[in-house]
């Protein structure tokens, strides 16, 4: 395994990465639109993050970098990871609140998006609201937030992995 791993172009490691974030943007469409399950706007933040990640892994599998270049864009999709670990622990917090303690419902995103000034959106789409609290699909007793936490530490540490790692040669191309 490790010789199958020194031997493999970065492109591919990064397009696997990429295909993983990409995935993760298609269950949650599909959550959205097949099981009806709207996204509040704490999901919301976190789909940026992995849309984020996502263009970050293509432009590197693209760029096909070599060492300097594969630590620069670990460090980009690291940033990225623990943003996205940051929100998905806000939303697991605001989740597990008391009923009493949760915040009050806000605007919808398009009516914030028309009115308020874009900090005045962010600060609230980082604030959450009572959507936020709702629990909906589940997997191994494991919610949304859960599981895009944990899919945020794994792409941070792939990223890491295939950063870190030297450079096999012979191996530029896909």
């Amino acid at each position: 395994m490790l010789k199958f791993w020194n031997n493999i172009s970065n492109r591919w490691l990064y397009l696997a990465g990429a295909l993983f974030a990409a995935s993760l943007i298609g269950f949650a469409l599909f959550l959205q639109y097949v099981k009806h399950q709207d996204p509040c706007p704490l999901c919301m933040v976190q789909r940026v993050v992995f849309i984020a990640m996502l263009a970050v892994f293509v432009l590197a599998a693209l760029h096909g970098p070599k060492r300097i270049g594969g630590q620069i864009y670990a460090v980009l999709i690291t940033l990225l990871a623990i943003s996205g670990v940051g929100v998905a622990g806000r939303h697991i917090w605001i989740q597990n609140l008391p009923k009493d303690q949760v915040p009050a419902c806000g605007p919808g995103l398009d009516y914030m998006l028309e009115t308020m000034p874009m900090s005045d959106v962010l600060k609230q789409l980082m604030h959450g609201s009572g959507e936020c609290a709702a629990k909906g699909w589940t997997f191994l007793s494991l919610g949304i937030p859960e599981w895009s936490l944990l899919c945020y530490v794994a792409l941070g540490v792939w990223a890491i992995f295939v950063g870190l790692r030297n450079i096999p040669k012979n191996t530029d191309s896909f």
